[in-house]
């Protein structure tokens, strides 16, 4: 019989918009800084430069708004759940690379681009309510609560690839931060479900995956612990296993300890 899968975490829903404003004013404060150099050095993103990433933010922003302006789908209930999200992202790439260099290069000031997101954002997500409304989004329909945890791991990612292209100190919003570690903790739990290793991203998430026999006391036989960038890195595909393993980046006991086949859980 293959193990029970846990009951999805919640997310407070206001408390998630604030964490998404407060990592896209961090990037967009970043980005009326920079110089046109800047905007043209190359990224780990393929063939995307600063330009084209920074004009990815906007997009993830604007998503929300975009996403609200249609009318909402029929039925009670979302077809895609939160821990579903990870995976279903990567079918998507192609079509968000060129949706991505036609905004880069048909709106050129960013800093009037990430005004106009902010501003509609908002707009149209008060301060208020309980995040259940129903959205179409790319990948799915999803409720909004869900969906603006999204745009967290949307936003630190490419906040730490700006980091990585730039060889700049963008700061992290930690409840942003906090959101998503924790989804993509989650995430490998879902796809792994079982209790034989104890994965650890301190100080945000804790979760138990693979089957096998269940740990429930003492010190767990199968452990990885890693810092949250680092845990961000693997999951998203930045950094490899073996390379996170060699740096002491991660740290892995036990014969069950290891995560390569797992990893990423979105691409």
């Amino acid at each position: 019989m293959p193990p029970a899968k846990k009951r999805p975490r919640a997310y407070d829903h206001l408390r998630t918009r604030t964490a998404v404003l407060a990592q896209f004013a961090h990037v967009r404060d970043a980005v009326a800084e920079l110089t046109p150099e800047q905007l043209a050095r190359p990224t780990r993103l393929g063939d995307w430069t600063v330009r084209e990433l920074a004009a990815h933010v906007a997009m993830v922003l604007g998503s929300v708004s975009r996403s609200l302006a249609v009318p909402e789908p029929p039925g009670p209930k979302p077809g895609l759940t939160l821990l579903e999200w990870p995976p279903a992202t990567s079918a998507y790439a192609a079509r968000i690379a060129e949706d991505v260099e036609d905004l880069a290069t048909g709106r050129p000031d960013l800093t009037a681009l990430y005004g106009e997101v902010e501003a509609a954002f908002l707009a149209d997500v008060p301060a208020s309510g309980t995040g259940e409304r129903l959205l179409p989004t790319r990948v799915g329909t999803m409720r909004l609560a869900d969906f603006l945890v999204t745009r967290t791991v949307e936003l630190i990612v490419h906040t730490d690839d700006l980091n990585e292209a730039l060889g700049t100190e963008i700061p992290y919003d930690r409840q942003a931060l906090a959101a998503c570690t924790r989804l993509l903790a989650d995430a490998l739990a879902d796809r792994a479900p079982g209790g034989s290793v104890e994965v650890r991203v301190p100080p945000f998430a804790v979760v138990q995956c693979i089957g096998g026999p269940k740990h429930t006391r003492g010190t767990p036989p199968n452990v990885v612990e890693t810092g949250p960038l680092t845990w961000i890195r693997l999951a998203t595909g930045r950094t490899e296993w073996a390379r996170a393993l060699e740096n002491a980046e991660v740290s892995a006991s036990g014969e069950r300890a290891d995560l390569a086949e797992l990893l990423p859980l979105m691409g």
